[in-house]
C-alpha cells in the first residue's frame, strides 16, 4: 500500500501514464497528474481517480523546460511537504528513417524523453536525499534495448533513460532511494491502435506471449516498484513486453 505517499507522474493525462496514476491512487497515494498540452485529458484522469475514492491534482508542466520543472517541484513541496514517488512517464515520438530524420525531430525527442527525466530526477532527488527515502521509476522501452527501424531518436532516448537509471541508482542508494526502470513492449494504447492490421500481426509474431499488453500491466509493475515490497530492488530494468526482449 502507498497510503500517505505523494506521487508525481509525468505525462499522466492518457495512456500508460493515466493507468499508472490510477493504480498509484488505488494503492493510496496522493497523485500529482502532470500534463503538457492536454488539460481536458488530465482533468479526466483526476476525475477518474477521485470517483474511485482517491486524491489527485493536475499540474501543467513541459518537462523539457528546466525552469518549469523547478516551479513544478517547488509548488508540490510547498503544498505537500514531500515527494515520495517520482514516475518519469512523459514522452513523445517523432518517427522517421535515419536518413530522413531532421535534427529538430531528434532533439525534440531527446529533450522530452531523456532531458525531461533528468530534470525531474535532479530536482526531486535533493528532497528525497533529505528524507532519506524515495522511489524513482523511469519509463524506458523495449526499443531502448533492442532498437527499432524508424525510431533512432526514440531508441536513443530510452537507452539513455536506462543508463541514467543505473547511474542514479548507484548514487542514491546509500540514502534509501531506489531508482528503477520499466521497459514496456507493445501495449494497447491510442498510439498502437492506429497501427494497421498487418503491422499489428507482425508485432504479435515477435511476442512470445502472443498478444499486446495492457496499460494496467505496466501500471502494476510501476506500483510494485513504488511499494515497500520492492525496497531491496534498485538499478533494474523490469521488462513488461510479453517476452520480446528475452
Amino acid at each position: 500500500m502507498l497510503k500517505d505517499k505523494t506521487a508525481l507522474v509525468t505525462g499522466a493525462s492518457r495512456g500508460i501514464g493515466r493507468a499508472i496514476a490510477l493504480e498509484l491512487a488505488k494503492k493510496g497515494a496522493y497523485v500529482i497528474v502532470n500534463y503538457n498540452g492536454s488539460k481536458a485529458a488530465a482533468e479526466e484522469t483526476a476525475a477518474a481517480i477521485e470517483a474511485a475514492g482517491g486524491r489527485a491534482k493536475i499540474y501543467q508542466c513541459n518537462v523539457s523546460d528546466y525552469k518549469a520543472c523547478e516551479k513544478l517541484i517547488s509548488d508540490i513541496m510547498e503544498k505537500c511537504g514531500k515527494i515520495d514517488i517520482l514516475v518519469n512517464n512523459a514522452g513523445i515520438t517523432r518517427d522517421n528513417l535515419l536518413m530522413r530524420m531532421s535534427e529538430e525531430d531528434f532533439e525534440e525527442v531527446l529533450n522530452t524523453n531523456l532531458k525531461g527525466a533528468f530534470h525531474t530526477m535532479r530536482l526531486v532527488s535533493r528532497y528525497m536525499l533529505k528524507q532519506r527515502s524515495g522511489r524513482i521509476i523511469n519509463m524506458a522501452s523495449v526499443v531502448g534495448v533492442a532498437g527499432n527501424a524508424g525510431q533512432v531518436n526514440y531508441a536513443a532516448s530510452k537507452a539513455g533513460v536506462i543508463g541514467m537509471t543505473k547511474s542514479a541508482a548507484k548514487e542514491l542508494a546509500s540514502r534509501g532511494i531506489t531508482v528503477n526502470a520499466v521497459a514496456p513492449g507493445f501495449i494497447e494504447t491510442d498510439m498502437t491502435g492506429k497501427l494497421s492490421d498487418k503491422v499489428k500481426e507482425q508485432a504479435v509474431s515477435q511476442i512470445p506471449l502472443g498478444k499486446f499488453g495492457s496499460t494496467e500491466d505496466v501500471a502494476k509493475a510501476v506500483a510494485f516498484l513504488a511499494s515497500d515490497d520492492a525496497g531491496y530492488i534498485t538499478g533494474q530494468v523490469l521488462h513488461v513486453d510479453g517476452g520480446m526482449a528475452m
